[in-house]
């Protein structure tokens, strides 16, 4: 079986430029948490936050290679379906495990696509920052199956929720 590992940056600074304080602990925790789990190569974002949580998480993978990838970017899917569609066909049936770190949209994207949901569907989807998401892909089986959404185990509850509306936080 083979397996896509999406995981939302970690959190960025207020004017996006890398990541924060926070952030770079969110990162060094999903390195952690990811570690000895079969990832065979590293796609990310081209965007600051992105790489450098990237280059953090990777840290943790030694060996395993990183690239950026322009597909990944944080583009809103809805205002150019043909790319988000292009984007799940690249990272579709992945050859082996394959950990996207990319954005919120992104991954909103991937699961809609993955579950056949109408296009406009997406849009309930939130993930965290290093929010992991686990699509699987099994022989002689057509598409993949969601395993994982949102996963935020690797991280102390002070660390969780980020990236999300103050009102949407929990106490």
């Amino acid at each position: 079986m083979k397996r896509l590992w999406l995981a939302r940056h970690a959190e960025a600074t207020a004017d996006e430029s890398g990541l924060s304080e926070t952030g770079r602990r969110q990162a060094e925790l999903l390195g952690q948490r990811l570690a000895g789990g079969g990832i065979t190569r590293i796609s990310h974002s081209p965007l600051a936050r992105a790489v450098e949580t990237a280059a953090i998480v990777s840290a943790a993978l030694p060996g395993v290679p990183v690239e950026a990838a322009a597909e990944l970017d944080d583009s809103e899917p809805s205002e150019d379906p043909g790319a988000a569609e292009a984007m799940v066909a690249r990272f579709a049936d992945p050859a082996a495990d394959e950990l996207c770190i990319t954005h919120n949209f992104q991954i909103g994207w991937f699961l809609r696509a993955v579950l056949q949901a109408p296009p406009e569907r997406w849009l309930g989807l939130n993930s965290c920052n290093t929010g992991i998401t686990v699509l699987q892909w099994r022989p002689g089986r057509p598409g993949a199956v969601p395993l994982v959404f949102n996963d935020v185990s690797h991280l102390p509850p002070e660390l969780r929720w980020t990236g999300f509306p103050p009102e949407l936080s929990l106490p």
